[in-house]
């Protein structure tokens, strides 16, 4: 990943990274805690990009972390973190291309949560930037997981029925593989009760900027 440009001011908030399996509850959860917001899956690359990985049986893998720009999603944690604005992609992964951008603004917010399965990529630029309060990754049971994941996925139209159910059924015998790969790259394991008093911990004054607890 490229470096953090020094030019920029002191960082005046922090993120909070909020990783887990696809259908894990980041999303729900994230809007649940008021804070803003910065959807990480707004960085995926489009379908168009020679650099998007294959799956053996052919098609793209959106799975892997190299679908997705973490360049670019650190560049606007960065920004937030130090300006309080970042211009964001908008992505529509049905149709797996960017139709737009917006600006996100946190309003004088000193806390702020990113969100997505590949959050726990940037852990380590964003803690070396001292820009990170805490990061998580949400756990739960494989089989809800997988419930979740596909009466979404259908329900917004994300891809045809059968690729959603094909991914789905892979991604449920890799599920625990998944949350091993994004405790290893930093992210505390938990469920959604541990996860939020973590991140009221981190909004409290004393603990924005302390970095992520062990």
């Amino acid at each position: 990943m490229s470096p953090l440009s020094s030019a920029l001011p002191p960082a005046t908030a922090r993120v909070v990274l909020l990783t887990g399996p696809s259908g894990s509850g980041k999303s729900s959860l994230a809007a649940r805690t008021g804070l803003p917001v910065l959807n990480l899956d707004d960085f995926y690359k489009e379908r168009t990009d020679p650099t998007l990985p294959q799956l053996g049986g052919g098609g793209t893998d959106w799975d892997s972390p190299l679908s997705w720009d973490a360049d670019a999603a650190v560049a606007a944690i960065d920004a937030l973190c130090r300006t309080g604005r970042a211009d964001v992609p908008v992505y529509d992964i049905s149709v797996s291309a960017r139709i737009g951008a917006s600006g996100l603004d946190l309003g004088g917010a000193s806390l702020f949560i990113a969100e997505g399965i590949f959050a726990a990529d940037v852990i380590a630029p964003c803690r070396a930037a001292g820009l990170l309060a805490d990061a998580l990754c949400l756990c739960g049971r494989p089989t809800t997981t997988f419930r979740r994941r596909l009466v979404r996925d259908l329900r917004e139209g994300r891809k045809s029925a059968p690729y959603l159910v094909r991914r789905g059924l892979r991604l449920l015998r890799d599920e625990r593989s998944v949350v091993a790969r994004q405790t290893a790259l930093g992210a505390h394991p938990c469920a959604k009760p541990e996860a939020l008093a973590r991140i009221s911990a981190a909004g409290a004054p004393e603990a924005v900027g302390a970095g992520v607890r062990s």
